[in-house]
């Protein structure tokens, strides 16, 4: 879960004695400052948002989340990536208690929704055809599911007849599995990934619609 903390967000009264130049040494980005700029963010900031925010470049943005990265390490914060994007969120081994007190272990996923989620963490970027194709049922309302639970996120379009939208995992999925990056997703057995990818490219890289059976 993200550690929203905007109404903790401290701000320095006129007279504290600080300007802008106490910031960080040189006018850099601090670890600190850092951590406190990802806690009180309402999203994943991206590392040019970080770095223009701050008046630093790209490489010390990157230097500074690694830091962060081991400073948290041991604790019941942790820093998330994906991408180019950075956030805080709990630590994975401490989820079932902030579960019971914000109530999120109400929400359950259906065994098709699972499925279908697993498919598109192994499989991204992925049309809903494949993952049809996979399934072998049409997935369009679990696929919407898990897109209002931002589970699964729009990655753009194919670059395919029609154009269809390209689906991946986003924060909330790294999130609610206690990942740090999709690099943390356990392996597939040989089988199973070697059919993820035969199904998923049967009729070449085609995704125009196949007939499916309804989803039960």
């Amino acid at each position: 879960m993200t550690g929203h903390g905007g109404a903790h967000a401290w701000d320095p009264a006129p007279g504290d004695g600080l300007t802008e130049a106490d910031a960080a040494p040189g006018g850099g980005l601090t670890e600190a400052q850092l951590e406190a700029l990802l806690f009180v963010a309402e999203r994943p900031l991206s590392r040019r948002e970080i770095a223009s925010l701050a008046g630093v470049d790209r490489s010390t943005v990157d230097a500074r989340l690694g830091d962060l990265e081991v400073s948290l390490a041991k604790r019941g914060i942790r820093l998330v990536l994906a991408g180019d994007r950075a956030e805080l969120a709990t630590a994975s081994e401490a989820g079932a208690l902030v579960a019971r007190y914000v109530g999120a272990d109400a929400v359950r996923l259906s065994p098709a929704a699972l499925e279908t989620l697993a498919i598109v963490a192994y499989r991204q970027p992925v049309t809903r055809a494949a993952i049809e194709r996979i399934r072998g049922v049409d997935s369009d309302y679990t696929l919407r599911a898990l897109l209002h639970r931002r589970l699964v996120v729009e990655q753009g379009r194919a670059d395919a007849p029609g154009r269809p939208i390209l689906y991946g995992t986003g924060f909330e999925f790294l999130e609610r599995f206690g990942l740090a990056t999709l690099d943390d997703l356990p392996p597939l057995d040989l089988e199973v990934a070697a059919r993820l990818v035969d199904v998923a490219d049967a009729s070449g890289a085609a995704d125009g619609p196949e007939p499916v059976r309804a989803e039960p």
